[in-house]
């Protein structure tokens, strides 16, 4: 059996090169699950940007959807705004009903090229909402239309459960930066405790690191030439690798 080094990092790792474009499948994610990576990129001087696919109308009360929409959006942009994210571009497609498409994964692909991006972030493949994980699929999909001499280096980041990790971003002297920018969200911390529940799952991502580092961010970062192989494939050998 392989031993825990093979299966998680042991020591964190360098920010991933910039510029940066994430793709967040409801505005939220991208500070939930990579507030702290944002806040050090801003810091080293890197430049983001963050696409919003869904509108989040479902986030809240039914009755109140097209209002709660609206004030996602303005979350998102004074969320930006606290980040550094130099561009936000919101989708608004609708909640809980995001599917692949041709003409969607089309429209990432152009985002992509036109970011100018090295490193592109999109949810793990295990994240249990929906929307989380039609968002892994459209980025994959779109990745893999862009010739390998020019694709950005593809990024996985968990926003509500483990997923598979091989890098650990130490964000233990932002941790606080990063629960003001959970607290923007305003309409969402109506719904659940999250910035206790994120704060905790950055927690358990110290398990193999340092006493030194209180609070880590995990990612997968995949070689260049993975969105050739279907992300249904690549999951499968990961979770396979796991076990030998």
């Amino acid at each position: 059996m392989l031993s825990e080094e093979h299966i998680i990092p042991y020591q964190v790792s360098p920010l991933p090169s910039g510029p940066w474009l994430v793709f967040a499948p409801h505005a939220d994610d991208e500070t939930f699950g990579m507030g702290g990576a944002l806040l050090l990129a801003r810091a080293a001087g890197l430049h983001t940007q963050v696409v919003v696919m869904t509108d989040g109308a479902l986030g809240g009360p039914a009755e109140a959807s097209a209002q709660l929409a609206a004030t996602r959006a303005r979350e998102a942009e004074t969320a930006a705004r606290f980040l550094g994210i130099e561009r936000l571009t919101l989708l608004k497609q609708p909640d809980r009903s995001l599917m692949p498409s041709p003409a969607l994964s089309a429209r990432l692909s152009e985002l992509i090229r036109h970011s100018g991006a090295q490193s592109v972030f999109f949810p793990g493949p295990l994240e249990p909402h929906p929307d989380h994980r039609a968002t892994a699929l459209l980025v994959w999909q779109a990745l893999a239309t862009i010739p390998q001499p020019q694709r950005p280096l593809p990024l996985a980041y968990e926003i509500s459960v483990q997923n598979p990790a091989n890098c650990l971003l130490d964000i233990s002297a932002v941790m606080p930066a990063k629960c003001q920018a959970m607290a923007l969200y305003r309409s969402q911390l109506s719904q659940n405790n999250y910035i206790d529940i994120v704060a905790a799952l950055n927690k358990t991502r110290t398990y193999t690191l340092p006493p030194a580092v209180t609070h880590a961010e995990a990612f997968f970062r995949h070689p260049v030439t993975a969105p050739d192989s279907p992300l249904q494939s690549t999951l499968h050998q990961q979770m396979s690798d796991l076990l030998v």
